[in-house]
């Protein structure tokens, strides 16, 4: 009796840039700008005005984003639940502790589930970051291209 193979179906990763434009569902982003970073493991977002809260027995997280970049409007007001506080280390070696929340985030035609860490990217130009664990068989990058999936 022989066996037959049962192929499985490989959806190729989504091409990305250095830089796009994603989509926070459950955070009420609709358009957020993010570098593309491989060098990263762990994708962060720019968050103001912290708060912390309780909501059904759970601690909570609100906080303002810039979803085009610091400092610029519009401001969109977002809560989430509080994962933990975690340290993280940048790219300069310095660690801080930050708090995470979950999240999904939609990349073209897909939706991953990622972490985000709450961070001050007021020195930077993107106010998200989007780091390989989350891009992990789902993207592709190539750093010589951006806007991948479409301009603004």
């Amino acid at each position: 009796m022989s066996r037959k193979k049962v192929s499985k179906a490989v959806v190729p990763p989504v091409m990305l840039g250095w830089r796009e434009w994603l989509t926070l569902p459950e955070l009420g982003i609709e358009r957020i700008r993010a570098k593309i970073d491989t060098g990263a493991r762990t994708s962060a977002i720019h968050a103001e005005n912290i708060q912390y809260f309780a909501k059904e027995g759970q601690k909570w997280v609100a906080f303002n984003v810039h979803p085009l970049g610091p400092g610029k409007e519009p401001i969109t007001r977002v809560e989430a639940p509080l994962i933990e506080h975690r340290v993280v280390t940048s790219s300069s070696g310095q660690s801080t502790m930050r708090p995470f929340v979950y999240t999904h985030v939609i990349i073209g035609d897909r939706t991953i589930e990622t972490e985000l860490s709450l961070s001050n990217r007021d020195n930077l130009r993107f106010p998200m970051l989007l780091g390989r664990t989350a891009m992990h068989g789902v993207a592709t990058v190539d750093p010589s291209r951006s806007w991948l999936l479409g301009k603004l």
